[in-house]
């Protein structure tokens, strides 16, 4: 979904290669750090650490600052969209330099980016943040590594976040068979 999601703003023409690059940038910082919508519009410059690879995160639920890791693919997301725009303040600025994008504008813009990519299931982005926690899970990461990472006080509501997918829940292995005990042979009737 977040593929099909994203792929939808690169249908533009050779001349505007995305419909909305700050839009989709937007997006894709959103599901590559786990953000909310609001940390991700109040972006600056300066909270892009390329030399230790984090973001710091300053307008966190309850104001509390939190580093995430910084993905390559992110960097290289954010410094074509910064080369593209050259922002001053914020890296997403809104109708002017000094207040950063609606919320109200990347959801419109996330819900017609699914509709163009024939997702029927709502598409918010808070999915995106969402989507990144379920990755993660699915990838072996432990719940209070992905809790940190989300900016999360309780445990509890790190669980809010995890949705496995049926096909992972499926290959998911049964302690016993990690056991160093050798299989017990079955008994034969005949030999009573």
């Amino acid at each position: 979904m977040v593929v099909r999601l994203l792929f939808s703003f690169s249908k533009g023409t050779s001349m505007t290669p995305y419909r909305n690059h700050k839009h989709r940038t937007v997006l894709t910082a959103c599901y590559a750090a786990g953000l909310r919508l609001s940390e991700t519009t109040h972006l600056k410059a300066a909270h892009i650490d390329s030399q230790r690879m984090q973001i710091l995160v300053g307008n966190g639920k309850g104001n509390k600052q939190r580093l995430v890791p910084l993905s390559p693919r992110l960097l290289s997301e954010l410094r074509g969209y910064w080369r593209a725009t050259r922002p001053s303040n914020y890296l997403f600025p809104g109708k002017t330099p000094d207040v950063p994008l609606s919320g109200t504008t990347v959801q419109k813009a996330c819900k017609r980016a699914a509709t163009d990519a024939g997702i029927r299931k709502t598409v918010t982005p808070h999915t995106m943040r969402h989507s990144f926690a379920t990755a993660l899970l699915e990838a072996g990461v432990d719940l209070l590594t992905i809790g940190r990472l989300l900016g999360h006080k309780s445990f509890t509501t790190t669980l809010i976040y995890l949705h496995v997918r049926r096909p992972h829940l499926g290959r998911t292995p049964s302690p016993l068979d990690w056991l160093p005990i050798r299989h017990a042979e079955t008994p034969n009737p005949n030999d009573q």
